[in-house]
């Protein structure tokens, strides 16, 4: 008799609605529905056009598309190390960027290089899912905080150390701002308190920035595009990506500023998992730090907030509740209050919703476990003509409902 095979259960996590969703959403369309999907994180507008032409440009050329170093090609290094010092007036040493396959590649090596199987990780509930399903399957343990409106859905030193003293010490956090899917930021203030308490307690800070860039702040605001982590403490690992500000999620190309003691560690591992990031994505990416990218990519960010401007000003129609303020990022999140009325939870209401008026969101559940079944997130990166037309489908969708 043969011995049966096995799943590991790394394996065994959740996999993430979104892309279920966006599965629908392509069999709908298949079948002539005119759907409107405000459920991926993903800009409509694409990469700048200069970088768009530069990949035009080297594959015509010929251009050989061989292996390039680990941690990416040295002209892509500085340039990323030139857009710290561009945003924040920030030095970085370009032998401390490693160029990754997306952020989500980037995530993968610092777990990997940072923690050790069983250390606790922290992060906020709500949050982005990935987070917390790469470091389960890489064996870490999870420490959710019930980061609540009160808190404006990011961690505070009192909530932290209140998770220490129910689960005990803390090897890292996992910090996001803007946050996905609440679009919540810290200020420099909150960072700075942040990065303090981890110093003082031995644990390792993750700063996801990957949606710098994509805020909307209050006239004479002293950090228009965010706040880097590193400008305040170099322990930390600070990741970004070409995804969110300049367009490009399908580029897969991201980048980690990595301390000098998880370096090496990075680099090995990186050498070992991927061999190096996409060498065409990295050689158009030049591109992406000419003043005509980066004068593209502002553009989108106005449009970005034409829209979340409307958004906000019609939550009232909606009827939702506990809107998170949406202060980055390209994502409304709240709670469905009297719309969820006849339903089980935001996953029926939602799955209801795209077959009747063919408008996709995502269901909250996969960014918070406890309270998401009530909650629902709204990208706008689809842009103002398309949020707008979905606005008016919902709002006849819930009047529907309520008869």
């Amino acid at each position: 008799m043969n011995r049966p095979l096995t799943v590991a259960a790394r394996a065994k996590v959740a996999p993430f609605a979104v892309m279920d969703i966006l599965q629908r959403v392509a069999d709908l369309r298949a079948a002539g529905r005119d759907v409107i999907s405000l459920c991926a994180g993903e800009p409509s507008g694409g990469a700048p056009s200069a970088v768009s032409a530069a990949a035009a440009a080297l594959h015509a050329a010929g251009t050989p598309l061989t292996y390039t170093p680990t941690l990416g090609i040295s002209e892509l290094r500085q340039a990323i190390a030139g857009h710290y010092k561009r945003w924040y007036g920030l030095d970085v040493p370009a032998r401390n960027v490693a160029v990754t396959t997306g952020s989500s590649g980037a995530f993968m090596l610092v777990f990997l290089a940072a923690f050790n199987p069983r250390d606790k990780v922290a992060l906020a509930r709500p949050g982005y899912p990935a987070y917390k399903n790469i470091l389960t399957a890489l064996g870490i343990e999870v420490i959710e905080l019930d980061a609540g409106a009160d808190s404006r859905f990011q961690p505070t030193p009192a909530i932290l150390d209140a998770a220490v003293a129910k689960h005990g010490p803390l090897a890292g956090l996992m910090l996001a701002s803007p946050a996905n899917p609440t679009g919540t930021m810290v200020s420099r203030e909150e960072l700075a308190a942040l990065t303090g308490w981890c110093g003082e307690n031995g644990v390792r800070l993750i700063s996801d920035e990957i949606y710098h860039g994509i805020t909307y702040p209050a006239p004479g605001n002293q950090d228009p595009k965010g706040v880097c982590a590193w400008e305040l403490d170099r322990s930390g690992v600070v990741i970004s990506s070409f995804s969110k500000y300049w367009g490009m999620t399908g580029w897969r190309l991201g980048w980690a500023i990595v301390p000098d003691d998880l370096l090496q560690g990075v680099d090995a591992l990186a050498g070992n998992v991927a061999l190096c990031p996409p060498a065409p994505a990295q050689m158009a990416a030049l591109a992406a730090f000419s003043e005509q990218a980066y004068a593209e990519a502002d553009a989108a960010v106005a449009e970005f907030a034409r829209t979340r401007d409307y958004v906000l000003s019609n939550v009232a129609g909606l009827g939702w509740t506990d809107a998170a303020p949406a202060d980055g990022a390209f994502y409304f999140y709240a709670n469905l209050g009297p719309a969820l009325a006849g339903f089980a939870d935001s996953r029926e209401y939602c799955a209801a919703l795209l077959e009747s008026e063919a408008v996709a969101l995502v269901p909250g559940a996969d960014f918070d476990g406890v309270g998401g079944l009530a909650t629902v997130r709204l990208s706008f990166a689809a842009g103002y003509d398309a949020v707008r037309e979905a606005l008016v489908r919902i709002e006849r969708f819930q009047a529907a409902q309520a008869v």
